[in-house]
């Protein structure tokens, strides 16, 4: 029987592949979810956000219309692989206009904040003669962003991070967070 944080290993790989493809690490939406709810199927935010990946009802809804197999937002499979279908959307949004090793962390980046506010923070680093295609610029001038809790969206970015380095190749949380 799987340790209860390998529970759902199979479903990330599935639905990872499916949408990024095989050579695409499916740790990192693991990780992606211990940050937002610990692999806790019922975890839900003030926000409304529920389940695995803490999708917002509107958000699983839209997803669910363009795949009607998507059950329910708490509906654990569905709900990972819904919120690896957005992940997948964000991602293309950033693929001409970020560097290519970054562009993981401004799909995390997105997914917590939306798209908007990292726009606005490419905007003010390219202001600020700083290479908006880098994370690290939005990361400089992210307290200068109106309209943004960029120290929540910055530590999600960074607990995913964290989340991951502690994976063995298998998937496996093999050290405690710091």
């Amino acid at each position: 029987m799987p340790r209860p944080t390998e529970r759902y290993d199979p479903v990330f790989r599935k639905y990872t592949r499916r949408f990024f493809g095989p050579a695409f690490d499916w740790r990192v939406f693991k990780a992606q979810a211990l940050t937002e709810s610990g692999l806790d199927t019922a975890a839900a935010s003030r926000a409304g956000a529920r389940g695995l990946m803490q999708l917002m009802p509107s958000t699983f809804a839209q997803i669910q219309s363009k795949n009607p197999e998507f059950h329910s937002v708490d509906h654990p499979e569905s709900n990972i692989a819904a919120g690896i279908y957005h992940a997948r959307a964000l991602w293309r949004l950033w693929r001409a206009s970020v560097a290519a090793e970054d562009r993981t962390t401004f799909m995390f980046g997105s997914y917590n904040a939306g798209r908007v506010p990292i726009l606005r923070a490419q905007e003010l680093a390219a202001a600020r003669a700083f290479d908006p295609t880098r994370w690290a610029s939005v990361e400089a001038v992210a307290p200068d962003v109106p309209r943004w809790r960029h120290r929540e969206t910055l530590n999600y970015v960074r607990r995913i991070e964290g989340n991951l380095a502690r994976m063995d190749a298998r998937g496996r949380v093999v050290r405690r967070a710091p």
